[in-house]
Formats: C-alpha cells, sequence, structure tokens
C-alpha cells in the first residue's frame, strides 16, 4: 500500500558528543493515508516540531528514511521539497511579506516553483481567483486585497498564510502550533478554517499542539510523542471518544510522573 508519507527509523542527534548533545528523534516511525489529518501531541522537547522540520527537509536527519506520496525526499534540501508542502508557523510573521499587499502575497504563493514571467503584474483573472479565496474566510479582507500585510491583525495574518500554504495543493500541510500566538477567539476562527481548507481540499495534514482539547477535537487521528519517539497513535471512534484526563494519563504513565508541572501546559 501506498502512503502519502511514510517515515522510517528516523533519528536526529543535535550537537552529537558535546556537553549539549541532546537526541531529538530516537527512532520515528510513521505513516499517514491520503487525506490524515494528525493532531501531534507532547512535553516540551518531545521532538513534535523536530518531526515537521525533518519532514520539510530544515536540516538532513541522522539516519531513516521520509517518503512523500512516494517520492523519496530524505536527501532532498529544503526548497526542493517546498513543491511538495504547505507550512504555517506558530509565529503569524513568519509566512507572509509584511511590506507587501494581500494579493501580492497571494500571487507569491499562486506562482511559486512555476516560471517566472518578468511581466509582475497581477492578471484580472488571478485578482478575481484572490477574491475568491479570501471571501471563504469571512474576514473582510477581499475588499482590502491592496493592504499592506504588516496592517492586519495576527490572526488575519494566519487565515491568509493557511490560504497561501494551500492555493497549491499541497502533498501535506504542516501547522506548526499556528494558532499558540493568538487569543483564544482568534484560535479557534484560525483552527476552523484550518478545518474546512484541510476538509475542502481533501488534503493531508499533520498539527503540533500544546492544547490537549484540540487535538482531540480536530483530525480522525492522534499521536504522542516523548523523548523523541512515538508513544501513543489513536485514531477513528476511540480518538473521539478521548477525553483530557485520558491524554494527561497516558503523559504520565509515559513519563513516569515527571510530567507533573508542566501538565497545565496541555489543558
Amino acid at each position: 500500500m501506498s502512503y502519502m508519507l511514510e517515515i522510517k527509523d528516523v533519528h536526529k542527534t543535535f550537537n552529537p558528543g558535546t556537553i549539549n548533545q541532546k537526541i531529538a528523534l530516537n527512532g520515528v516511525n510513521l505513516q499517514l493515508d491520503e487525506g490524515d489529518f494528525v493532531t501531534i501531541i507532547g512535553g516540551n522537547g518531545a521532538g513534535k516540531s523536530t518531526t515537521l522540520n525533518a519532514i520539510a527537509g530544515v536540516w538532513e536527519v541522522d539516519s531513516g528514511s521520509i517518503v512523500i506520496d512516494g517520492v523519496d525526499v530524505t536527501k532532498l534540501p529544503e526548497h526542493k521539497r517546498a513543491k511538495y508542502l504547505g507550512r504555517v508557523f506558530q509565529d503569524p510573521m513568519n509566512g507572509t511579506a509584511a511590506t507587501m499587499s494581500i494579493d501580492e502575497n497571494m500571487a507569491i504563493a499562486a506562482r511559486r516553483g512555476k516560471s517566472r514571467t518578468l511581466r509582475w503584474g497581477i492578471s484580472k483573472q488571478e485578482r478575481e481567483q484572490y477574491h475568491a479565496l479570501l471571501s471563504t474566510l469571512d474576514l473582510g479582507l477581499e475588499s482590502r486585497m491592496s493592504a499592506k500585510v504588516g496592517l492586519l491583525s495576527g490572526g488575519q495574518r494566519q487565515a491568509i498564510t493557511l490560504l497561501m500554504a494551500t492555493i497549491q495543493k499541497p502533498k501535506l500541510l504542516l501547522l506548526d502550533e499556528h494558532t499558540a500566538a493568538l487569543d483564544p477567539k482568534t484560535a479557534a476562527k484560525v483552527l476552523a478554517l484550518s478545518d474546512k481548507i484541510i476538509e475542502e481540499n481533501h488534503l493531508t495534514a499533520m498539527m503540533v499542539t500544546h492544547n490537549m482539547k484540540d487535538a482531540i477535537v480536530h483530525g480522525n487521528r492522534l499521536i504522542m510523542m516523548h523523548e523523541g519517539r512515538i508513544i501513543y497513535d489513536v485514531r477513528g471512534e476511540e480518538k473521539q471518544n478521548l477525553t483530557v484526563s485520558d491524554l494527561l494519563a497516558k503523559f504520565d504513565e509515559a513519563s513516569g510522573g515527571e510530567f507533573a508541572n508542566d501538565r497545565m501546559l496541555f489543558v
């Protein structure tokens, strides 16, 4: 069977052989079917964001392999993997160019990887496409397409980044705590938008979150990481029936109670 993502026995140690040595990934194995939407939880340093960075090729893994839709990308540099991936980061400032307008940002994303023409102008057809996409956000941004992105709120920027990350229908959408910097109301709106975009485009997605409630409510599958390994993988009805206390119990079991102090992070 072919998977949309297959991670096989991936290891990554930072600063090996030094006093700062940190085993970040310790034999990660994961297969995602097309259309899986996986939420990832774990304590600080569990390997959640490191796993997303390994997939994106931010640095090379020490051993193991990463295959996206049948293509082995293990040795590919980050820019060569970009065509398979959409990414939204924690910092709303990260995904957009502040000094450019909304429609210019959208054009950059829509034209990524395509042959560039010298004519930068945005065509009427392109503008209509961006207008239609922005109107689905229900934030009134379609009437502000010439506004500089730097003038928008964090939530508006994350919503635009989501559109930009998915405009080319990536094989895999990586969401790295993409609502952590937003207030609760805005975070809920951006999460609802994420669900809608993933569902409507039948995307395969991975979402790192610190919030156990969000991890349970969103997606069809949940994995928990601890010390660079996946220690729990649950899906379907079993996932839907999970409670926060179930997850906290799993955490305590995995960590031998050492997480007693940062349990509050997850509620």
